[in-house]
């Protein structure tokens, strides 16, 4: 009987899955085994977490969490965030890291983008959004998932 390949025996713990939800709470998890590693537990304040982001050096986590977004240090055991940033009046409905690390871009329900400088934690532009409907067969937009995976 043929060996069993080396890679199917090995349990890789460089992929992590990271999920938030109504709970509060921020988990990561072992993908290949499914413990979970890691809680950032955020007892005392309010707001679900709506949206996950990670920086494409695979080192900051980004977590949109009701009117704002908190940046975490993957690597760090804290459970506190480095920076948040307050500016956004409804709930932040995306996050996402500009390819080099440098910028964060959120979106909120209250209608605006936001751009903000990771370099300096500043806000460093806003836009106001204009909504038109879709036309009657047009496609739904595709929502994304509030895990987000680190390999």
């Amino acid at each position: 009987m043929p060996a069993a390949p080396k890679s199917a025996a090995r349990h890789d713990m460089s992929v992590i899955l990271v999920t938030g939800s109504y709970d509060h709470e921020i988990r990561f998890w072992e993908a290949w085994s499914g413990i979970c590693s890691r809680t950032i537990s955020r007892t005392g304040e309010t707001g679900q977490v709506n949206r996950l982001a990670i920086s494409p050096d695979k080192r900051l986590l980004a977590a949109a969490i009701h009117k704002k977004v908190n940046i975490y240090e993957i690597a760090s055991p804290s459970n506190e965030p480095l920076v948040s940033f307050e500016s956004h009046t409804m709930n932040v409905s995306a996050v996402a890291f500009h390819s080099e690390g440098k910028w964060l871009v959120t979106a909120s329900e209250d209608g605006t983008i936001k751009i903000w400088d990771l370099r300096y934690a500043m806000l460093f532009a806003r836009s106001r959004l204009e909504f038109t409907a879709f036309p009657p067969k047009a496609p739904r937009p595709f929502i994304e998932p509030t895990t987000t995976v680190l390999q």
